[in-house]
């Protein structure tokens, strides 16, 4: 289980949209400073992901959880995101070149271009499917695992503050 920390922004029945901040790989390796993606972090920012989960714990707004997602749905979406696109377009290139060099046609780069294009827009529509197929597939869902303990300070209304008589 893959796990990160996020807080919660809303709730929606069984459902719950938290915020967690993106986090870099940078400051866990001995190149720090000198590595690309460290001066790229550094230039964009920590940004904050909205992201849908369920709420298995009915927590609420403001509280702090972590939350979690299956390794195996993180490795099937990665490879459908990336893998699937790229397959699809140099597949269908090869494919093009092929099929230009049978019909003799003298444009083959053009051909295995096209075919390229061809390929990686069917890509494009066979993800929007497999994103439909998963987008209520708890396995593909992340979800909140527990509720963070709170700071001890509830709220502003349980501070009193005691100033001296005059």
């Amino acid at each position: 289980m893959i796990e990160e920390t996020a807080v919660v922004t809303r709730c929606e029945g069984e459902h719950a949209w938290v915020e967690a901040q993106r986090k870099t790989a940078c400051g866990q390796c001995q190149v720090n400073k000198g590595c690309g993606t460290a001066v790229l972090a550094s230039v964009v920012g920590q940004k904050a992901s909205h992201m849908r989960v369920l709420n298995s714990v009915q927590a609420r707004e403001g509280e702090t959880v972590v939350i979690g997602l299956h390794e195996s749905a993180m490795v099937s979406g990665s490879l459908a995101v990336y893998l699937v696109p790229l397959l699809s377009l140099f597949l269908f290139a090869i494919t093009g070149k092929v099929v230009a060099e049978q019909l003799m046609i003298s444009a083959v780069e053009g051909v295995s271009i096209l075919f390229a294009v061809i390929g990686m827009l069917l890509a494009i529509v066979w993800l929007r499917g497999f994103n439909r197929r998963i987008a209520n597939d708890s396995r593909y869902q992340p979800v909140i695992l527990q509720r963070m303990p709170s700071s001890g300070l509830t709220s502003a209304s349980s501070i009193h503050v005691l100033t001296p008589d005059p």
